[in-house]
């Protein structure tokens, strides 16, 4: 059994994140990110935040995503934390499965074309000043209209879509899939905009999705039916 919980990088959702994973008492935890930055995210917590060993392009990025999540009172990367918790908990093993960031950029970076670039730039220039309602906004028109909120970004900006997203979800399968000969239960903490591609990638495998629109809102309990019932997720086929 593979459980994917879909994330975001600014929503206060680190402690449904901790409850989601310690109810599933999973014997492997896999984060989407890689030894760089896990390492910065635990010196952060610990008061170090020296970052330096992240690519720049990343820093920038990381920079546009903390003012946003302090519009909502958390701290970028808390939902990563919050699973490396839980597996620490549990005494679960703690997997990291994402490519090296580093290689990542740098590939972008030499892929991209000038106008990709130029509109990158632009659209995190404006970032700076998004508010938190658009932000919501937008959450919930791409929870809408998943498919075709894809389809601008493969149109826009094609390279970004298959570096950022397309390779990294085949890289992140293939070690989940790996883990699966070692264990029998998988907890893979994920940004949600690589679930639909893992879940086409993890096709043969039992999986059970939970997307961030729940994770944000989770349903009040039923009396008797414990903290996550079954309107919760649902399994892919």
């Amino acid at each position: 059994m593979i459980t994917l919980i879909g994330v975001g990088h600014v929503f206060a959702i680190s402690e449904t994140v901790k409850k989601l994973v310690l109810a599933r008492r999973p014997d492997i935890v896999c984060l989407e990110l890689d030894a760089a930055r896990f390492n910065a995210l635990m010196q952060k917590r610990a008061g170090m935040n020296d970052s330096r060993a992240v690519p720049l392009q990343y820093r920038l990025l990381a920079y546009l995503q903390e003012r946003m999540a302090a519009q909502f009172g958390t701290e970028v990367g808390d939902e990563m934390l919050a699973g490396a918790t839980a597996a620490e908990e549990l005494g679960a093993r703690l997997a990291l499965v994402d490519m090296d960031a580093s290689k990542v950029f740098s590939q972008l970076w030499k892929r991209m074309s000038f106008r990709e670039r130029l509109t990158l730039f632009t659209g995190a220039f404006a970032g700076l000043f998004i508010s938190k309602k658009r932000v919501v906004e937008e959450i919930e028109k791409y929870e809408a209209q998943e498919d075709q909120y894809v389809q601008l970004l493969s149109e826009g900006f094609p390279t970004f879509k298959e570096v950022l997203i397309d390779d990294r979800n085949r890289f992140m399968a293939d070690r989940i899939l790996a883990l699966t000969g070692e264990c029998k239960t998988i907890v893979a903490v994920v940004g949600d905009g690589h679930i639909p591609g893992l879940i086409q990638l993890l096709g043969q495998a039992e999986l059970e999705v939970i997307r961030l629109k729940d994770v944000r809102n989770p349903q009040a309990p039923k009396e008797g039916a414990g903290e996550f019932t079954s309107s919760y997720w649902y399994h892919s086929q």
